[in-house]
């Protein structure tokens, strides 16, 4: 059983990512707390107590208007790769390793979106 220990972050994609920054920063108020990328291509999040919201262009998998996707943070990242894998389930995007995390994604039976999220050490 994959233990999954908190919501990692919530993430909506984005087509203009001025115009998001402009909508969630000014008109929001929200602070950005990390941001990967640069130039036009960027994946923002915002720490909002103890959860975050992250605002991307970066995948061109991830189109907007199809709903948001959740990110659950697992205890053991490689165990429910493998635990997903035992189980025939295919993945929408590949285990990737960044620096700061581990993240795959899957989708439910319905088609949403469920990424496994691991903050790795610093």
């Amino acid at each position: 059983m994959i233990h999954v220990t908190a919501i990692a972050f919530t993430g909506y994609p984005v087509t203009d990512l001025a115009r998001a920054r402009s909508f969630y920063e000014t008109l929001l108020g929200l602070k950005p707390a990390t941001i990967f990328g640069e130039g036009d291509k960027s994946w923002i999040e915002y720490d909002i107590g103890p959860g975050t919201l992250a605002i991307t262009n970066a995948s061109p998998e991830w189109k907007p208007g199809g709903g948001p996707a959740i990110a659950l943070e697992v205890a053991d990242f490689d165990a429910a790769v493998a635990a997903l894998r035992v189980a025939g389930t295919p993945f929408v995007v590949e285990p990737v390793r960044h620096p700061a995390c581990a993240l795959a994604v899957v989708h439910d039976p319905d088609g949403n979106s469920v990424a496994l999220h691991h903050h790795l050490p610093s």
